[in-house]
């Protein structure tokens, strides 16, 4: 355990060193942040300020612009149309928007929501939030940073309660969470990417195109392998790829004893990589990270979803101060959505304890496929925002819009049903049971 914990104080005090050396250059000149100090109405002519810098430039509307559309002292991405003339504005896009009271119940219910589901299914619950986030206007870059940032707190509350009852191996997270720091690097390097050369459309539609085809394999294959266990009535095998990557023998081996694995650390490293890299650049580690451990190394799936939230706590830390740095995290976004899931996460958590294992699957699927056809609804509008597609006509942006909508209304009520009704039957039958015991006993 301690060569593990050097192992893992190293990586950290290394990466920031390599992400300095390898930082990329400056956002391209056609996408500035900053704020708006005053509007030339005559003019048609805005004063700007950019992020960090003390002095302005003066910005000119584009043709299809109001001075109307300009909010004054509010932080914002400029697209500047390079083909129109020097500092025409194409696009403004707010980055941090206003809170009502209608959006602040909905995120403490997208939170509660949440975190019902990652202490129950060990992913975060990140995969309905940042869609969820989303659907309230937030843009795709801050949704992402933002959720990221209320994980790590919520998933340690998880992971603790998961330990308590057994369910967590200490020793594999931290291995997966080694390379999940690495990960984490990666995919951030790539949403800033995304974010600075095609601005809040372009992020928009790369987590929802991401979402979608991840959310679609995963949840499919999942729900494929929930469907036989509930229908057999059998117990939970090992994948017969897991049987086969325990098979490689390539120092160094490792042994996993709550998890009851033995397996080279080099199997463990994609999927680490890749959890990270899908938690830094849609929020989302989970979805890849608790099916890799159960089909690729052949945990159980309570181990597994216990296990992630030891490395979603670890890589929720590191990602926040990368994206803290950026100035991307809504901190309003991510109190209002950590104070119900705190909460949603120990219910979770206790869940587990009253449910078989194709439960945990059962749930983690559903709800993915329906969050898929919610994030799939939102990609034509965010193509026609790039101009990679016509317009949508009036009707068929509002019906994409409600389907949207109510898939995800569908998903976060589905997953919170199926959880309550599974753990009410458990604690029901445990009841029951301790009951027929103590029967017994004194008889």
């Amino acid at each position: 355990m301690k060569k593990l914990l050097f192992i893992l104080l190293g990586a950290l005090l290394i990466l920031p060193m390599v992400n300095s050396a390898y930082a990329g250059g400056p956002p391209p000149k056609d996408i500035m942040k900053g704020v708006f100090l005053n509007v030339d109405n005559n003019a048609r002519t805005v004063t700007f300020q950019k992020d960090g810098k003390k002095e302005t430039v003066e910005l000119i509307l584009g043709a299809d612009m109001k001075p109307s559309d300009v909010r004054v002292n509010k932080k914002v991405m400029v697209s500047l149309d390079k083909h129109a003339g020097e500092n025409v504005i194409k696009s403004i896009d707010i980055m941090f928007l206003d809170m009502t009271i209608k959006r602040i119940i909905s995120l403490l219910v997208i939170g509660l929501i949440g975190g019902l589901l990652s202490g129950f299914i060990g992913s975060g619950g990140a995969f309905v939030l940042t869609p969820a986030m989303m659907s309230l206007g937030v843009p795709g870059a801050i949704a992402v940073a933002s959720n990221m940032c209320h994980k790590f707190p919520k998933a340690m509350v998880g992971a603790y309660k998961r330990y308590k009852y057994g369910q967590a191996d200490i020793k594999l997270g931290l291995v997966m969470a080694v390379t999940a720091i690495i990960g984490v690097q990666i995919g951030i390097k790539f949403q800033k990417y995304i974010l600075n050369h095609f601005g809040n459309a372009g992020s928009n539609l790369y987590v929802s195109f991401i979402f979608m085809v991840v959310l679609v394999f995963v949840g499919g294959y999942v729900l494929y392998d929930a469907y036989k266990l509930s229908k057999g009535g059998e117990e939970a095998k090992v994948s017969k790829l897991a049987l086969r990557m325990q098979k490689i023998n390539i120092p160094p081996m490792m042994y996993f004893k709550v998890a009851k694995v033995r397996i080279s650390f080099w199997v463990t490293v994609p999927v680490g990589i890749f959890t990270g890299m899908l938690a830094a650049t849609i929020a989302v580690g989970g979805f890849i990270g608790v099916p890799g451990m159960i089909y690729v190394l052949g945990t159980s799936a309570v181990i597994a979803s216990a296990t992630e939230l030891i490395i979603a706590f670890i890589m929720g830390a590191w990602g926040s101060i990368q994206w803290g740095l950026s100035g991307l995290i809504d901190i309003r976004l991510t109190l209002l959505i950590l104070a119900g899931s705190l909460i949603g996460v120990q219910l979770g958590a206790l869940g587990t304890t009253y449910v078989k294992d194709y439960t945990i699957k059962l749930v983690m699927a559903s709800t993915m496929l329906i969050v898929a056809v919610s994030r799939g609804a939102k990609i034509p509008g965010y193509l026609a925002d790039l101009n990679l597609r016509p317009a949508l006509e009036p009707q068929l942006a509002h019906t994409l819009s409600q389907v949207s909508y109510w898939a995800l209304v569908t998903a976060l009520g589905s997953a919170a049903l199926i959880i309550t009704v599974a753990m009410v039957r458990g604690m029901a039958a445990a009841k029951a049971e301790a009951r027929t015991e103590g029967i017994v006993s004194h008889g």
